[in-house]
C-alpha cells in the first residue's frame, strides 16, 4: 500500500466478464479500490493514470497473455504484488511468471480470500509438503508440451515440429484442460 493512500489499489485483468465483475465486487467488499480491464492494452492504459499496489492478472486472454503485462506492472510500481491466475496451469508458465516478476501464481478457480492470501504471502514455505505420488504420464506430457510451447514463445507450428507431432494434433491437445496430477 502506498504511503499517500488510505485504500490499497488493485488492478484486475481478466477477459471473463462475469468472473471479473464478481471478483471486483468481492475485492471492494474487502477494502480495495478496484480497477478492471479485460485485456493487456486496456490494463496498460490504466497504468498511465494509476499505480496500483496489487494486480491479479489472468494468464490466457484474447491478444497478449497476462505474462506480457508483468513488465508494465513492475515499471508502474516496483513494489506491486502480482498474482497470475490461470485455468491452464503448468509448471513452465508458473516458472516463467515468477521469473518475469509475478509474486505468486494460482490456478482457477480461486476465490477472493485465496487471491488475497497469495498477494500477501511474504516468503516461500520451506515446510511445504512434497507429494509422494509422481505425476501421471498424461500430466507429464502436458507439462512437457507447455515447456516446449513456452520455449517457442507460443508458436504452435514450431512447437509441433520440435515435438515431432502434427500441428492439428498439438492444437487438439492444447484445447483440452490439463490432466489432473
Amino acid at each position: 500500500m502506498s504511503a499517500h493512500e488510505a485504500t490499497p489499489k488493485m488492478l484486475l485483468v481478466d477477459d471473463d466478464f462475469t468472473f471479473l465483475q464478481v471478483l471486483a465486487r468481492a475485492m471492494r467488499k474487502r477494502g480495495f479500490d478496484v480497477l478492471t480491464a479485460d485485456n493487456v492494452p486496456k490494463a496498460e492504459s490504466l497504468l498511465l493514470k494509476h499505480s496500483p499496489d496489487f494486480a491479479v492478472v489472468d494468464l490466457k486472454m484474447e491478444g497478449p497473455s497476462g505474462l506480457a503485462l508483468i513488465a508494465s506492472l513492475r515499471a508502474s510500481n516496483p513494489e506491486m504484488k502480482i498474482v497470475i491466475l490461470t485455468g491452464y496451469a503448468s509448471i513452465a508458465t508458473a516458472v516463467e511468471a515468477i521469473k518475469l516478476g509475478a509474486s505468486n501464481y494460482l490456478c482457477k478457480p480461486a476465490n477472493a480470500d485465496e487471491i488475497i492470501s497469495a498477494l500477501l504471502c511474504k516468503a516461500a514455505n520451506p515446510e511445504q509438503p512434497v507429494k509422494e505420488r509422481p505425476m501421471s504420464v498424461d500430466r507429464l506430457e502436458w507439462e512437457h508440451i507447455q515447456q516446449v510451447l513456452t520455449a517457442n514463445q507460443g508458436n504452435i507450428s514450431a512447437t509441433a515440429r520440435q515435438l515431432g507431432m502434427h500441428r492439428r494434433t498439438l492444437q487438439r491437445k492444447l484445447q483440452k484442460r490439463p490432466v489432473r496430477e
